[in-house]
């Protein structure tokens, strides 16, 4: 039995996998965002053990033999969250969230200050990435930045809390732009440039790899392992976990994923950089191998946000409303920029807003539904396009992952505005707890070929060349809007 633990934005999630991959349990506890002012998005690192102990807990009443057989733990999680800790290791202020865009005048400092930033870190300096907070933090809070001994992401200072230890691995460690992404090494150049060693940086690790082991006080506790070691897999950042979980570690396998944020993720055998379009070149959860990634920083979380605006009763309300509009109409539906947090890929534009451009009388409920779905699935398309794979390693497979995927009539929007098959694999909505189990399960001497394996097939959304004119025209109105409103963002 294998615990995959998955600190997400909303939630932090718990899976129990046996070793015949099925999935014995799943527990969730639900986590909040303080954004106390304009482009800030923060969490306590209290309230992730909080939900923790609460998942544990019921998870021990619920599961308390499957627990008791639990052999290792693996960790999947949020990327690029600072952490900051003291020298006794107490959190020092609340973590600056990957979807925190307060350090755009710091990315420009770190760009100058390293002219090879991308051919190192294999990405631009944006506002998520976890280097340019930590200037932030040396700018506006300097007693603390002086105080700091430590920087975590978030599922390492959950290890932390697990271990008593100080480790990341390749994946996660990929998107702080301190790390050497092709060495597979934090580059002193980098940590130089925000004031950094080595000495605040955890250890690291292969995702894969044993990484520390659970403090014997919380195995008794929680009723983890029989009283023997339970080892603690490296891990892996919240979208190459998905990918393990879903068996796509071979090059050219991906996934597009509908979460809070919208992922774009095609695995990949080498370093494969190409920051002149805010496309991401990480490191892979498994060792020699890596990703490329574009990522929006408002996917169903755009839907969220419009569900709750325009009163509808829940996502599923406004999806089902957006799905009743007629292929003939969606022609004069209004057009809606999903930048509701800034953007990444491949505007790198912190200051990018939403809109909804060309609003009439005629328009209800149902086509600013619509509209929404829409830009949020153009926005993918456009971080789709900047996937670069070379002709030796062509596009095999494309999972559609995340709780959006749940939609399959916004599926098959996806397909079709994509022009890409989509499939819908079982158990895909665990995708970043599964991972983070079968991490475990491969720290625990798994081979990749018994352990990552695809699951069942679901169903295969094939792209519908009826209408794709019509989305290929509204796309381009949809950049076009972008474009002409890009210099009134600032």
């Amino acid at each position: 039995m294998y615990l995959g633990l998955d600190l997400g934005t909303s939630e932090l999630k718990a899976l129990l996998l046996a070793d015949d991959h099925r999935i014995v349990a799943v527990a969730r506890a639900a986590l909040t965002v303080k954004r106390p002012h304009p482009l800030w998005s923060e969490q306590a690192p209290s309230q992730w053990w909080q939900a923790l102990e609460e998942i544990m807990a019921e998870l021990r009443g619920s599961h308390g033999d499957a627990l008791a057989a639990v052999r290792a733990i693996g960790l999947s999680g949020q990327m690029h969250g600072a952490t900051l800790l003291d020298a006794a290791g107490e959190v020092l202020r609340p973590a600056i969230l990957w979807n925190d865009g307060r350090s755009g005048a710091q990315c420009e400092e770190l760009t100058r200050a390293v002219p090879r930033l991308g051919e190192i870190a294999g990405n631009l300096a944006m506002p998520g990435f976890t280097a340019p907070k930590l200037l932030w933090v040396r700018e506006h809070e300097p007693g603390i930045f002086k105080r700091t001994a430590r920087v975590l992401l978030p599922k390492d200072w959950l290890r932390f809390m697990l271990s008593g230890e100080a480790v990341s691995e390749m994946s996660d460690a990929a998107g702080t732009l301190w790390l050497d992404v092709g060495a597979r090494d934090w580059s002193d150049e980098l940590l130089a440039a925000t004031g950094l060693t080595r000495a605040h940086m955890p250890r690291l690790v292969e995702g894969s790899e044993v990484s520390a082991q659970l403090k014997p006080e919380l195995a008794a506790r929680w009723g983890v392992g029989n009283g023997g070691a339970v080892p603690i897999a490296g891990g892996a950042g919240d979208n190459a976990a998905s990918a393990v979980g879903m068996g796509l570690v071979e090059p050219g396998q991906g996934f597009v994923s509908l979460g809070t944020s919208g992922v774009v993720f095609v695995s990949t055998d080498r370093f494969l950089p190409n920051p002149a379009q805010a496309m991401h070149a990480f490191c892979h959860a498994l060792p020699q191998r890596w990703h490329q990634m574009s990522v929006m920083l408002s996917a169903a979380s755009a839907v969220s946000w419009a569900a709750k605006a325009f009163k509808f009763a829940d996502e599923s309300a406004l999806l089902a409303a957006a799905a009743s509009v007629a292929p003939a109409d969606r022609a004069r539906c209004p057009l809606f920029l999903p930048y509701l947090s800034g953007e990444r890929s491949p505007h790198n534009n912190p200051n990018a807003q939403g809109a909804l451009f060309g609003l009439t009388h005629a328009h209800g409920s149902a086509e600013i539904a619509y509209a929404v779905v829409e830009g949020v699935s153009f926005g993918l398309r456009d971080g789709f396009d900047t996937l670069r794979l070379p002709a030796d390693m062509p596009l095999r497979e494309v999972a559609l992952v995340g709780g959006g995927a749940r939609s399959i009539w916004w599926g098959q929007l996806l397909a079709d505005i994509f022009q890409v098959p989509l499939t819908l694999y079982a158990g895909s909505e665990t995708g970043g707890a599964l991972g983070a189990a079968r991490l475990a399960w491969l720290a625990d001497g798994g081979a990749v070929a018994e352990v990552c394996t695809l699951p069942p097939v679901k169903q295969q959304l094939v792209p519908s060349s009826e209408g794709a004119d019509g989305h290929k025209t509204r796309h381009a109105r949809f950049q076009v809007l972008y474009m002409a409103l890009r210099d009134q963002f600032r």
